[in-house]
């Protein structure tokens, strides 16, 4: 650290305690230390300004993290503010889907209703067609039977009238048996 020592001479005299009887030698010079005193504000002077280089790094960060904390606390709360607006739209969005799916329930359950009366009276018609269909089966099969039946009365009716009058009718054959037999089984 300063150099050097000078060297030293072996010690004499009595036992290497470097006491002698005779002669005296003068003392050696002292050794060499750390150099010539200078002040310490020299060096002291770069220290400090390195600790108040520090400080004002230290507040020029914290003037900085406030910047930043003003900023994030003022995005939080427009964030915040947005995810209620959209809550808000989205509760209401549910509640108009609700309303619309209720609506389709209750439209869906009298369209279900309306099918079984729809259905029960179109039994019901088809029920109607086909006895309408039967008898008009039998009139159309038997038509001309009650047609030739028809006449036969109207001409009987005719005779009838006419021996109300006092016509004698009582030798002349109108008709056949078998045409009575069809009409007693009709």
């Amino acid at each position: 650290m300063g150099g050097t020592l000078a060297p030293t001479a072996a010690p004499g005299g009595i036992a290497g305690t470097g006491i002698a009887f005779s002669q005296r030698d003068a003392p050696p010079p002292p050794p060499e230390t750390f150099g010539a005193y200078s002040k310490k504000s020299e060096e002291s002077g770069g220290v400090i300004a390195m600790m108040d280089m520090l400080i004002k790094d230290l507040a020029d960060e914290a003037r900085e993290m406030e910047f930043n904390e003003k900023d994030a606390q003022e995005d939080y709360e427009q964030f915040t503010k947005d995810a209620a607006e959209k809550r808000s739209l989205d509760s209401k969005a549910i509640g108009d889907k609700n309303g619309v799916k209720a609506d389709q329930e209750a439209s869906l359950q009298q369209n279900t209703e309306d099918h079984g009366v729809n259905l029960k009276a179109a039994f019901a018609n088809e029920q109607t067609i086909m006895n309408l269909h039967a008898e008009c089966d039998w009139l159309i099969k038997y038509f001309d039977m009650r047609k030739e039946a028809r006449s036969g009365e109207v001409e009987a009716l005719g005779k009838a009238k006419a021996v109300l009058s006092g016509a004698d009718y009582s030798f002349i054959q109108t008709r056949s048996s078998t045409f009575l037999q069809r009409i007693e089984r009709a």
